[in-house]
């Protein structure tokens, strides 16, 4: 399933991608300008992924002391820590080839864009399966926000008993709150 979902959003052309990340980023003005929050921490693109760079950067430039933070994974099963991010700060790529701050304070994001490869109406998802989001989101008290297109959308992920549904979905078609 979630090879699947990455292969169709791969293979989505890149324009179509802007536009649907563009898109996204209006449901996150509704979104996030209702839940106010001051620090927030969203994802790097990765293979395809929606592209929130000038969306995070317009909401910084929209407030002072806003902070905006990247995840930054430090120990292999452990959970993953955020450091501050502004246009032009140090970033080397980590195992992976993803770009996260080379250092800084550590932020406690009060809302979290979390990407979904494939997920379901009930908020569960799938990532890349190394379990960091499910660790990270075990320890902290954040609001979870799955991004991600349409095309991921899929009738059930099949959670494991450690999975955490997401808080809220956004995709380029909207906002919603997940069925119980």
């Amino acid at each position: 399933m979630r090879e699947h979902a990455l292969e169709l959003r791969e293979r989505l052309p890149a324009e179509r991608r802007e536009r649907l990340s563009a898109a996204i980023g209006g449901h996150l003005d509704t979104l996030v300008g209702r839940l106010r929050p001051s620090r927030l921490a969203f994802c790097w693109p990765y293979r395809a992924e929606p592209d929130l760079r000038p969306w995070v950067q317009a909401w910084l430039a929209a407030a002072p002391g806003r902070v905006a933070a990247l995840p930054v994974v430090l120990e292999r099963h452990a959970p993953m820590v955020f450091r501050a991010w502004t246009p032009g700060v140090p970033m080397p790529l980590d195992r992976h080839g993803i770009p996260h701050p080379a250092d800084g304070e550590a932020v406690e994001p009060e809302l979290v864009l979390i990407p979904l490869n494939a997920f379901d109406d009930r908020g569960y998802r799938l990532g890349y399966g190394g379990g960091y989001f499910d660790r990270t989101l075990a320890v902290m008290r954040t609001v979870a926000v799955g991004v991600g297109f349409e095309i991921g959308r899929v009738p059930d992920t099949l959670p494991q008993q450690f999975d955490r549904p997401m808080d809220w979905l956004v995709t380029e078609a909207g906002v919603a709150k997940p069925r119980a």
